[in-house]
């Protein structure tokens, strides 16, 4: 009952993700990543380990492909978990085991990759790949909220959906965007409208923390 997508943008080398489900507090179990090293999400049956340790293997210098391969063999109860890795370099890799729910995918993209599981369509998450990939230029995180809102337009999941979240990382060891919404009658268009409101101020935060004596407050209107 979630779908998810991980992508990276060439240009910045920004890694996000956004994850949407019909349960609360998902943006805290499924989405992780590490500025300059990669992205990973953990779904269905969700272990939440599985997400740093991928990371993990990926600072190591794995590829997504060894990454998942190794993420993979660890986990003794595999055949319940679905997961995703996009790596320094964009390449990725996802895995969907034997008792991974339909209708389920797995769909890989230019410099993304994204998961469905228990959802009304296969189309889910094909869509989703094609709505991060028609915007090169717009920033990472509003071509991740596309995605979420083309998966809920190709069908989304049998029942209501009421948490999503948006994470992306850039340069510093804390998130560039970390954004979450639970328990609401519209997750998706709630969390659109958080990153609205945060854009323009994304930049200025990361300012003010790293380096707080040239950060200048805007003006009051």
């Amino acid at each position: 009952m979630t779908y998810s997508i991980a992508g990276r943008c060439a240009r910045t080398g920004m890694f996000g993700l956004v994850v949407t489900t019909s349960s609360i507090a998902v943006g805290s179990r499924c989405a992780f990543a590490k500025a300059g090293v990669g992205a990973a999400l953990t779904q269905h049956r969700t272990d939440p380990r599985l997400g740093p340790l991928a990371l993990e293997l990926l600072e190591r210098g794995f590829t997504a492909q060894q990454a998942m391969d190794a993420v993979v063999a660890a986990t003794p109860h595999r055949h319940w978990r679905q997961l995703a890795i996009i790596d320094r370099i964009g390449g990725t890799a996802a895995y969907s085991g034997a008792n991974v729910k339909v209708e389920r995918d797995e769909v890989h993209g230019k410099d993304c990759v994204a998961l469905g599981n228990i959802v009304r369509s296969v189309e889910v998450p094909r869509a989703m790949v094609r709505a991060f990939e028609a915007d090169l230029a717009a920033p990472l995180a509003s071509r991740l909220i596309a995605a979420l809102k083309a998966g809920e337009e190709a069908g989304s999941e049998f029942v209501p959906l009421v948490s999503a979240s948006l994470l992306v990382v850039h340069i510093e060891s804390f998130p560039y965007v970390d954004l979450r919404v639970d328990r609401d009658p519209d997750p998706i268009g709630r969390l659109a409208s958080l990153w609205d409101e945060y854009a323009p101020m994304a930049d200025s935060y990361v300012e003010r923390a790293v380096r707080p004596e040239e950060f200048v407050l805007p003006p009051a209107h």
